[in-house]
């Protein structure tokens, strides 16, 4: 039963990577989401769920910049306040009564997010406000390195919405992002890497198999709407239970 039940939350990782890889993210909402649903610690969820982000982000960053959907100039003005920042908010542990609902929340806001995403349509390009997009990496990556979450979920509408750029674009540099923003919060609290469970093997090859359908979706064309509100709604009952159990 123990197994049978690793292989059903592997599974749903992987559905969770393909979804999110198709639009340059690493999926760590949805990895997070899923370890809730199936009781998984806190403790362990954190660091599982950064571990996963670094192998996915990793490969869907090579993925995007080879197909030139990548804006090196912006991605270095992000990480270069996202970075110690990261660091930073990963050295910090919260006590459970108050990461649960930071997290639930964030959870929330992502499966809201996947409702709007299908009407996100790409604006007109305009210049980069440098000192701005400092100060997000900065802000993004101090509440990713708490959460154990990579920050893709508010950077990549925010980029698209102040007409960085197109949604394809975006995808490859938040995917970039979120790699260096994970690594920076995982060496922030090394230590809690003690706590990655024995059956991580089997997540990790779940997601990256999810990134291999999932790049390529991306790449060629956009996930459907239905299986974005499908994810939106388990991502909110996971912010939910997470915020009040």
């Amino acid at each position: 039963m123990f197994e049978f039940t690793n292989l059903v939350i592997a599974l749903c990782l992987l559905l969770g990577a393909v979804l999110y890889t198709s639009v340059g993210h690493a999926g760590s909402s949805a990895y997070i989401a899923v370890m809730t649903l199936f009781n998984l610690e806190p403790t362990v969820i954190r660091p599982t769920a950064l571990t996963l982000n670094i192998a996915v982000s990793a490969y869907a960053s090579w993925r995007y910049i080879r197909n030139k959907f990548f804006d090196k100039k912006l991605f270095l003005v992000l990480i270069l306040g996202a970075i110690p920042s990261a660091f930073i908010g990963g050295h910090i542990n919260l006590p459970s009564e108050i990461y649960k609902p930071i997290v639930g929340v964030l959870l929330i806001l992502a499966g809201l997010r996947f409702f709007i995403l299908a009407n996100i349509k790409d604006r007109e390009i305009r210049p980069v406000n440098y000192l701005l997009a400092v100060l997000m990496g900065s802000s993004i990556g101090f509440l990713a390195g708490i959460t154990g979450t990579g920050g893709g979920i508010f950077l990549s509408p925010l980029i698209i919405w102040l007409g960085w750029n197109h949604v394809k674009q975006a995808s490859g540099t938040v995917a970039a992002f979120i790699l260096v923003n994970s690594l920076a919060g995982l060496l922030g609290n090394y230590r809690s890497t003690s706590e990655l469970p024995d059956t991580l093997p089997l997540f990790l090859g779940a997601v990256i198999i999810g990134a291999l359908i999932g790049t390529r979706l991306g790449i060629s064309r956009f996930s459907s709407v239905g299986v974005k509100r499908a994810l939106g709604v388990v991502l909110i009952i996971a912010g939910l239970k997470f915020s009040l159990f």
